[in-house]
């Protein structure tokens, strides 16, 4: 998506004061007084726009996006499927969900309603097409938004049928899917198809091939679904760029499959600001905003919705402290973002959204410290405005995928809670973001050709090719980094039979021959060897889980790094490089603590300095993040301090290359001729940008 300014406002309920019209006048009084340049109409407004069936009442629609477009504000228009009418309910209660105990849903809520039912389909089709017809060409439009927060499942007998017909298609016999299911397992072969029904609690649940499948067609009914709302769109006449709202670590879904169907990715973001350390809270948030980005890569993304104030639906709902909403934002256009918007514009009445935090509160007035704040920050996104358009190119990255979190979940293994999978991608994203590095946040079945490093933790579950696909990674000079609990299932949960990690003995140089669960509490060490190749000397902790292997004595090209320390595996093992090839690839075997990760990628990254493009060197003191975007010939190069105490930088010439440096941004200007010694205090920003060479 092609846009000259970064796109700044939120989601707009207009719907909610029509009988108010003095509202709506004000509204677009302050919108350009903080800066508003777009907003998000229509999500939730089928009942405004058809409150009978066939009744399309879009006037008042049109009305506000003209009004809107003549004041230089542009409308991000939505499709209403988020939440139907009641009549439509009632009319055709087919539309309904059905829960996993067999139960229809009453009317109400948001995403209560089946994505097969051919009923709801053609409704939804029906006014997408009109609204397309009507709006889909305006000039004050500029995106497509299809529904809202795509979430949930449906039992009913359509999902079923829907369902059994997938698996048709996949497994093609009723005997492969025995096979591949492993339902001689407690005997519990099917003879048909049609004999399959959905896991539920009163139902099916110890067959992992059958939950895992099950989430996939829900991911691809979903889809399927948001196929039927674009190409209704497009019969419209419209070719406005489309997108979908995705959430935080929203596991229910497989969005990895959804960057295909989509124009544009975005998501909303809603940390827990200033609950613990606020350095962990933007090492989260930035992770998540890699992940997104990295589903269209080399492409930015969009902020869809965020907070500027204290939300209602988490356990607390605490206030952005002052300076968090522009220090946010900011975040979020570091990490490739070409937006910051807000939910919401204007605080609702009523309802169960009431006390969510908005631009415009109930009071109404632009004299309060939120209102303030936004308008600080819109002004200093027009300022950063020629960003928009640059991307990031990541040198490394990191697996993080939802079908192996999937099979993970339900592997019943070696621990049955708190595999702290997310805490391992974690540690090893802080590691290469402390570094100075960039960091795609990737899928498993990603490509991974054009890294430089590439760590996978716990990748309990390899789907076919991947294997293949990393040992060519490594052999080409890849440097390839693989944690304990890797390469044991395939994409059914059937454990790999011949040893394990599978398909990578031969690149990683062991086989793995058990992993010993620890009681919470219980602790091993990783103890370095003498004259190690990385030069690691301290003694580390590991809980959790170790993982016991076997490597070949003799082979010249194996180094052990560290052995567990405890136990009666005091001696093996902990930590591997194995030379392959022209690369190297890495063995961590146990849950070992974050100060490893950052000692480890510390000394492989300056190991691999020469290779490595990076515009400024780290290690970082903590809460600093560096973020790098590019376009044309131009590097941008973000600076923000998350910690609580002030940053000092020495920016040496030998640090970026080629001189030539200067300040876009900043949030205290200081002495021009500081060089390039940089001071930024808790909180702040600095954005830097230099030309490229042309290549």
């Amino acid at each position: 998506m092609k846009t000259d300014k970064i796109l700044y406002g939120g989601d707009y309920n207009p719907e909610q004061w029509l009988h108010m019209p003095e509202i709506l006048e004000k509204d677009i009084e302050y919108f350009k007084k903080a800066h508003i340049n777009t907003v998000t109409m229509g999500m939730f407004s089928w009942g405004a726009l058809e409150p009978e069936e066939g009744n399309y009442q879009f006037d008042w629609l049109e009305a506000r996006i003209q009004k809107l477009y003549e004041n230089g504000i542009s409308v991000i228009l939505s499709t209403p499927s988020g939440a139907r009418p009641k009549w439509l309910a009632d009319s055709y209660p087919e539309v309904l969900r059905v829960r996993d105990d067999g139960i229809r849903m009453k009317f109400g809520g948001r995403h209560n309603h089946c994505y097969t039912s051919p009923v709801y389909r053609k409704k939804v089709q029906k006014i997408d097409t009109q609204l397309a017809k009507r709006f889909g060409n305006h000039p004050g439009v500029i995106l497509w938004h299809i529904s809202n927060e795509f979430g949930g499942e449906c039992h009913c007998p359509l999902c079923q049928d829907a369902f059994r017909n997938w698996l048709k298609k996949k497994y093609q016999t009723i005997d492969s899917l025995n096979e591949q299911w492993n339902t001689t397992f407690w005997s519990h072969q099917y003879q048909s198809f049609e004999q399959i029904e959905a896991p539920s609690r009163i139902g099916e649940s110890s067959l992992h091939g059958l939950t895992l499948d099950w989430k996939r067609f829900v991911t691809d009914q979903t889809i399927d679904f948001m196929k039927a709302e674009i190409e209704a769109i497009h019969k419209g006449g419209s070719q406005r760029p489309i997108t979908t709202n995705m959430m935080y670590e929203y596991k229910g879904l497989n969005y990895a499959k959804f960057s295909n169907e989509l124009d544009v990715i975005s998501w909303d973001s809603y940390p827990t600001w200033h609950k613990g350390n606020l350095a962990d809270t933007a090492q989260d948030t930035g992770m998540q905003h890699d992940w997104f980005r990295a589903l269209k890569p080399g492409e930015p993304f969009l902020l869809m919705e965020s907070s500027p104030s204290s939300t209602n639906w988490q356990p607390i709902s605490k206030l952005r402290r002052p300076g968090m909403i522009k220090q946010a934002a900011l975040q979020a256009i570091a990490h490739g973002s070409d937006s910051s918007l807000y939910f919401q514009m204007r605080q609702s009445r009523g309802a169960s959204e009431k006390f969510h935090g908005a631009v415009i509160d109930h009071y109404g007035g632009c004299d309060t410290r939120v209102f303030e704040e936004v308008t600080q920050t819109g002004e200093a996104l027009e300022r950063l405005a020629e960003v928009t358009g640059s991307i990031t190119k990541a040198q490394a990255a990191v697996l993080y995928d939802t079908e192996n979190f999937w099979a993970l979940s339900g592997a019943e293994g070696p621990r049955n809670q708190n595999l702290a999978y997310k805490e391992a991608a974690e540690k090893c994203y802080h590691g290469l973001r402390r570094m100075g590095l960039d960091v795609d946040v990737i899928s498993a079945e990603a490509e991974i050709n054009g890294y430089q490093i590439v760590i996978a933790p716990m990748l309990y579950m390899f789907r076919e090719g991947l294997a293949k696909k990393v040992e060519q990674f490594v052999q080409a000079g890849g440097t390839f980094v693989m944690t304990y609990w890797s390469g044991v299932v395939n994409e059914n949960d059937l454990c790999y039979l011949g040893g394990r990690p599978y398909g990578l003995m031969d690149v990683m140089g062991f086989q793995s021959m058990e992993i010993d669960g620890l009681y919470d509490g219980e602790e091993n060490h990783f103890y370095p060897m003498s004259n190690n190749p990385m030069g690691l000397h301290k003694v580390y902790t590991c809980q959790r889980l170790c993982e016991l292997v076997r490597i070949q004595e003799d082979d010249p090209d194996m180094k052990v790094i560290m052995v567990y320390q405890d136990d009666f595996y005091a001696g093996a093992p902990a930590v591997t490089c194995h030379a392959y090839g022209e690369g190297k690839a890495y063995g961590i075997l146990a849950d070992v603590e974050k100060e490893f990760y950052e000692d480890f990628i510390e000394r492989l990254v300056l190991s691999m300095e020469e290779s490595l493009e990076l515009s400024i060197r780290g290690p970082f003191p903590e809460g600093v993040e560096v973020c790098r975007r590019e376009k044309e010939n131009t590097e941008y190069l973000f600076i923000q301090n998350f910690g609580k105490n002030i940053c000092l930088l020495a920016l040496k010439e030998e640090d970026f290359g080629k001189p030539g440096w200067e300040v876009l941004y900043e949030e205290k200007p200081e002495d021009k001729n500081r060089g390039r010694n940089i001071k930024l205090g808790a909180g702040e920003t600095i954005v830097l940008k230099r030309n490229l060479p042309i290549e």
